[in-house]
């Protein structure tokens, strides 16, 4: 079996729902993943948008959420995730805080890559890392990844 990412929420390369971006409450999608490769001791997640701020030129990766040391035993985090699994980390967004933010694109339509990574090992990181510190930690550890990417576009008058 494959290592995949889904969402009951949005399916693979279309629209995101308006709940999960700023049109919204800026909920977390829910996201669940099978196929994980064998020695998997733990995961990390990363959402970034490639597109920003106009998919036309984009000048930078945007990133809206960073999480790791996820157990090897989960297979999946609800809408709106509150309360992590101890031990989780959370590492900053591009607004420098942590926790999920929601697309909220200045113009045109972004693509939303969100990417987990099974990993041998749990990341000795500590406090809140950006999405670079957490690659770097990430080097020589990563078993598989899995992708789901979804889209958004303010709707028509929103911006």
């Amino acid at each position: 079996m494959t290592f995949s990412l889904r969402s009951d929420m949005f399916e693979n390369e279309k629209p995101m729902p308006a709940l999960c971006t700023c049109d919204g409450a800026q909920t977390s999608p829910a996201l669940a993943w099978d196929g994980v490769p064998d020695g998997t001791k733990s995961f990390a997640l990363i959402v970034d948008d490639p597109d920003a701020p106009d998919p036309a030129a984009p000048k930078m990766t945007f990133v809206h959420w960073v999480l790791f040391n996820l157990p090897p035993d989960l297979k999946s985090l609800p809408a709106g995730v509150k309360t992590l699994p101890s031990g989780v980390g959370e590492g900053l967004n591009d607004r420098k805080q942590t926790g999920y933010t929601g697309p909220c694109p200045p113009i045109g339509t972004h693509r939303y890559f969100h990417k987990l990574y099974a990993l041998d090992a749990m990341l000795a990181l500590k406090g809140t890392p950006t999405k670079a510190e957490l690659e770097a930690a990430m080097q020589g550890h990563i078993l598989g990844q899995a992708v789901l990417m979804g889209t958004y576009k303010h709707p028509a008058g929103k911006r």
